[in-house]
């Protein structure tokens, strides 16, 4: 049984996790982004990156966290319907400059810390990527089964 496993199973989580695309991604069910912050924490998991995703019309984000245990990239997606979401900086010091790069791109408030500006794009307000702020408006990615 791999790490992955036993922790989930520690944890009274009976859910399997779904390999794809190289990623472990497990469905939160109730958990807050914050209560897998300190999942991932007490099983020494490094922190890796968050990837955003504009979900269409009035829909909110999609937000996918990322942490490595022992060579195994694990996943954790979460709908976001409006344009906050709790910070995990306190949690994960790695956080720091990827929710400030998405609170500059998206205009998504990371909630209990001040964002100070990265000035990525000089001039340009807080959502530049977003679609109705003329941003790249990209096409949405397939939506998996997470």
């Amino acid at each position: 049984m791999t790490s992955v496993e036993s922790m989930a199973r520690d944890a009274g989580i009976a859910e399997p996790w779904i390999l794809e695309g190289g990623v472990h991604w497990l469905n939160p069910g109730a958990m807050s982004v914050r209560d897998v912050a300190s999942w991932m924490n007490e099983n020494h998991a490094r922190f890796v990156t968050i990837t955003t995703y504009e979900l269409p019309a009035t829909e909110g984000f999609r937000l996918e966290y990322h942490w490595d245990i022992d060579g195994q990239l694990l996943g954790f997606s979460f709908r976001i319907p409006g344009n906050s979401v709790p910070s995990i900086f306190d949690l994960c010091e790695g956080a720091d400059w990827i929710e400030r790069e998405i609170h500059e791109e998206y205009a998504i408030d990371f909630t209990g810390r001040v964002c100070q500006p990265l000035l990525l794009r000089e001039g340009n307000a807080l959502g530049v990527n977003l679609r109705e702020a003329g941003g790249a408006g990209q096409a949405e990615p397939q939506e998996a089964a997470r």
